[in-house]
């Protein structure tokens, strides 16, 4: 994984400028440059989804409590949008969660990342409500029940 972490910020970066929704490197970035301590080390997961030697998905989760973990960074580049990977990184995430014995996976996206919240709704995620963000975003909270 550390090797794969340049083309991981990389991919971030690209997925969110694609759909408008980049908002320049902050704070909020910080996990994705110790990924082995907010998601790994701490009752979570990180995956890449590499085609050609090429990293062109990722997605994550973390604990949030004993029952909750929150899916973080899905991203899939836009060249290889539209062929699945989204949804093999969220299946993966899914199945890792439940099997961790979490109950509930929740997360949040922006207004603008309409295919991500079509791909979280077709995978039985509800929406809960919506929250604005420090970056004057809003953002559409989900959650789906695993267990």
């Amino acid at each position: 994984m550390p090797a794969d972490r340049d083309e991981v910020c990389i991919l971030h970066e690209v997925a969110l400028e694609h759909v408008g929704a980049y908002a320049g490197h902050g704070p909020w970035d910080n996990d994705l440059h110790h990924i082995e301590q907010v998601y790994l080390l701490n009752g979570g997961e990180f995956l890449v989804g590499i085609y050609e030697g090429r990293v062109v998905a990722m997605g994550a989760f973390k604990k949030t409590d004993a029952e909750r973990a929150e899916i973080k960074r899905m991203r899939v580049h836009p060249d290889f949008q539209d062929r699945g990977f989204g949804q093999l990184i969220l299946l993966a995430l899914e199945a890792r969660a439940r099997a961790m014995d979490y109950a509930v996976l929740h997360l949040d996206t922006s207004t603008v990342q309409v295919a991500a919240q079509k791909l979280y709704r077709k995978h039985g995620f509800r929406e809960t409500g919506e929250t604005k963000v420090s970056r004057g975003s809003t953002d559409i909270l989900f959650e789906k029940r695993i267990r």
